[in-house]
């Protein structure tokens, strides 16, 4: 006989349907329940709980910022009316894009929030929602403490139904930005023993989730077999969490493309009396479906909803892609074709506030590293990022290495434990993301230790056994590795330089699939030794030409070894560092810290197909100051993805070029190289004209002459949330009169701002250090509607002008 579902004790079985949000509301079958988000403009995710019976209120509005902990600051009672109100993210300390000093942020610092509980989420469970906070929260409701979390990279949630009053509700959070014993930190050397900085603050959204007695959680939707039509399928797996609701329920998972069904599965299921429930299912074969890659991202959704009483009372939306991603000896193969992996790595560090940029500005790296650098592959380095970007990631076709927090130190047990605890985070929470194919389950370049790392590994088989895991090594490591490797994927930090001072790359490992997870970065590849070749913009010019020659190199020697999988280089921004610095910068990017590309950039940028974009790029400055009198020299670099190239100086022919296919046969599109050593003291004019079979499709003309610059302005997006969450970025560039950059312009840009709108950057600007160019990034002020008018002006090339508007649509949905 089948059970009867039993409601939490103090509730009838109509209060029960109701904190479900059921009612007598008759739901057609094709339609997902639909969820209500609250407030706008946060990351939003693509796996998240979902339906009538489903709230979540976006937490980023309204905080109150009381600075550095005092006493009783965490307390309800504490009268915080004179503190300033912020919006998240939002980064605990001001800072410049340079010169960053960590003391300032390692300290106790206090946000609060006032709140009532909504209409909507009466009756319910209702949960506390980090997405992720630097380094470590401890949170107090209403006098009620709850236990504190230590690590910024990752989520953590609470829940506070019991807490919570049916009038006013105060939140106090005590965030920690010291230096603590959880990784990546920890080392007794302190913060000049990791290779990035972490500024304090709350850097990712918060949101404020409300669900039933009884609810989906932790779905796990994994396609399997996805390249034989016959047995593809998805294995559905969730865990039913219930409070005080015991009998029998129906679980029903649908495999969706758009409003389209195109499997079903359901399974009968007993509910024990408190905890979690596990639940598997298998949606069959959906037939002809598309299959997620590069050139071709195509995801679906699946929905799997809790029925109760015949009645749908919850469900989970899950978005995934149906790929299948390996790492042989043989190279890597995506749906069973080989293809080389052409990536580099990324740090989420931003000027002026650390981590602490909203969901469309986290995209945008995304946007850049594919379709800007023409990257197939990404490693999260070195920490696991925000879900904005795996979303952006999925969306776009690029593949995802996922890392767990950590670089090169190993610290106590409690450390250990944490770094065991944060891959089952990485995991559960990224799992269902198609363009992750491999779980870093290893610190960055620590040495080995064979127990931990088998734990760590066993931990990822156990929550994902469909990915490989791995972890880079470092020349000491590399030496010892056959006694005490236990990841799937051995890959290499490969800084080495051949005796004629190219890039070198080492051969494979045997009887493991082998990957190069960082090379070039800041290597000193004339010396063979140390990291300090700077790549700023402002700095020596030679070695920003060999920048790109470097990657090339790299790249192209890898291809020559079929067994290499490829390389992820380092890598693609620059970032705030104390270890081998400018200013607290590092200069390893191919872009600046403003995401503005350097010459290093223009090997990746000539990567793209010429029929969808022809590109014509130097990968140098036509720019005959002090410096560079002669221009670029003999052996000057042009990156370019056309056949041949015809060169003009001063307006007369200099040469007809081809590709260099002999020394870089590996490439995609292999460099040009041409003599350029020229007297300046004309300021000759530069153009180039590229050809695609016989046709000429891309003519550039680079001017060397100082008196025609003009100060260029751009904002990345034309519209933006007017509620304070969101933001774009401003680029102002000082450039020739057909729009190169001018590296070694100076003087201070000023900004004006004209409207509801907020800067968030330096004002003035020097551009002394940064090159010629930098980045501001607008934000709306909370409530703020209309244009905002954006006015920079240099004190010789005058005033350029950029209008972004603020809207309100963006208050219908919360991503």
């Amino acid at each position: 006989m089948k059970k009867n579902m039993h409601q939490p004790s103090g509730l009838t079985r109509r209060d029960f349907m109701q904190s479900c949000a059921l009612g007598a509301v008759a739901l057609a079958s094709d339609s997902v329940l639909g969820s209500r988000i609250f407030a706008a403009t946060g990351s939003g995710s693509a796996n998240i709980p979902n339906g009538p019976a489903s709230r979540r209120v976006l937490f980023n509005k309204d905080w109150v910022f009381v600075g550095k902990t005092s006493t009783g600051a965490t307390a309800a009672s504490f009268n915080d009316a004179k503190f300033n109100r912020v919006t998240l993210p939002h980064s605990a300390v001001k800072l410049s894009w340079q010169n960053w000093d960590y003391h300032k942020w390692h300290h106790l610092w206090t946000y609060r929030k006032h709140f009532t509980l909504p209409k909507e989420m009466r009756g319910m469970r209702v949960f506390l929602y980090f997405e992720g906070v630097m380094a470590g929260v401890a949170p107090t409701i209403n006098d009620r403490k709850l236990p504190a979390h230590t690590g910024g990279y990752l989520p953590v949630r609470y829940e506070i139904t019991s807490h919570l009053k049916d009038g006013k509700n105060v939140i106090a959070l005590e965030v920690d930005g010291r230096w603590l014993n959880t990784p990546p930190s920890g080392s007794p050397e302190g913060p000049r023993n990791i290779d990035f900085l972490e500024p304090a603050g709350i850097h990712r959204s918060v949101w404020l989730e409300a669900v039933p007695a009884a609810y989906i959680n932790n779905v796990f939707a994994k396609p399997a077999d996805v390249l034989q039509q016959s047995r593809r399928r998805v294995e559905v797996s969730c865990t039913l969490d219930s409070t005080g609701v015991t009998g029998d329920a129906q679980v029903v998972a649908e495999l969706r493309d758009g409003t389209r069904v195109l499997a079903q599965a359901k399974k009968q299921v007993s509910i024990g009396k408190k905890g979690g429930t596990k639940c598997a299912l298998v949606l069959p074969s959906p037939g002809d479906i598309g299959l997620w890659s590069p050139d071709s991202p195509q995801l679906y959704d699946v929905v799997t909803t809790l029925h109760v009483g015949g009645q749908p009372v919850h469900d989970y939306k899950t978005r995934i892609g149906f790929r299948e991603a390996k790492f042989t000896v043989d190279g890597f193969f995506l749906n069973g074709k080989r293809l080389q992996i052409f990536g580099l790595n990324r740090h989420e560090l931003y000027p002026y506030v650390g981590y602490a940029m909203p969901p469309r500005v986290m995209r945008r790296d995304a946007e850049i590293l594919k379709h800007e650098f023409n990257c197939n592959f990404v490693r999260c380095s070195h920490y696991p990022q925000t879900e904005a970007f795996l979303d952006a990631c999925d969306e776009l076709g690029l593949l995802v290495w996922d890392e767990i927090p950590g670089w090169q130190y190993i610290g106590d047990d409690t450390w250990k434990n944490r770094l065991v605890r944060d891959v089952i985070d990485m995991i559960m929470r990224d799992r269902n993301h198609p363009s992750v194919v491999i779980w870093g389950t290893r610190a960055n370049e620590s040495k080995s230790d064979v127990e931990l790392y088998r734990k760590t590994r066993a931990v990822a088989k156990r929550l994902d056994g469909s990915r490989p895991t791995s972890g880079t090594m470092t020349n000491g490591t590399r030496r010892t590795w056959k006694d005490n490797w236990e990841e799937d994927v051995f890959t290499y930090d490969d800084y080495h330089a051949e005796p004629d001072g190219t890039v070198g790359i080492f051969p494979p490992v045997e009887g493991h699939p082998y990957l190069i997870g960082e090379a070039v970065g800041q290597f000193n590849y004339k010396r063979r030794r140390d990291f300090d070749s700077k790549y700023r913009r402002a700095g020596d010019v030679a070695l920003q030409q060999n920048q790109a020659i470097y990657h090339a190199q790299a790249h192209n020697k890898a291809g020559y070894d079929p067994n290499i999988c490829g390389v992820i280089a380092w890598c693609a921004f620059d970032y705030a560092s104390i270890i081998n610095n400018y200013n607290m910068m590092k200069c390893p990017g191919v872009a600046d810290c403003f995401r503005i590309p350097k010459p290093g950039a223009s090997f990746y940028r000539a990567q793209g197909d010429p029929s969808a974009r022809p590109v014509i790029i130097p990968g140098f400055y036509w720019d005959f100051n002090g410096s560079m009198p002669m221009g670029p020299g003999k052996q000057s670099a042009i990156f370019s993805n056309c056949e041949r190239l015809e060169v003009f100086v001063d307006g007369k022919k200099h040469a007809t070029l081809e590709p260099d296919t002999k020394n870089y046969p590996n490439l995609r599109h292999a460099p040009f190289f041409v003599d350029l050593e020229i007297d300046g003291a004309m300021r000759p004019g530069l153009k180039i004209d590229g050809y695609v079979g016989g046709k000429c499709v891309l003519s550039r003309q680079f001017s060397s002459n100082p008196a025609r610059d003009r100060l260029s302005l751009a904002a990345d997006d034309t519209e933006i949330a007017g509620d304070g969450t969101d933001a774009t970025r401003i680029v102002f560039k000082v450039t020739d009169e057909f729009g190169s950059e001018r590296a070694f312009a100076s003087g201070d840009v000023t900004f004006e701002i004209k409207g509801a709108g907020v800067l968030v950057g330096d004002n003035p600007f020097s551009l002394a250090d940064s090159g010629g160019v930098g980045g501001v990034w607008l934000k709306g002020k909370p409530g703020g509607t209309g244009a905002v008018t954006v006015t920079a002006t240099h004190p010789r090339l005058g005033s350029q002008t950029v209008t972004v508007n603020l809207s309100t649509r963006y208050d219908a949905f919360g991503a």
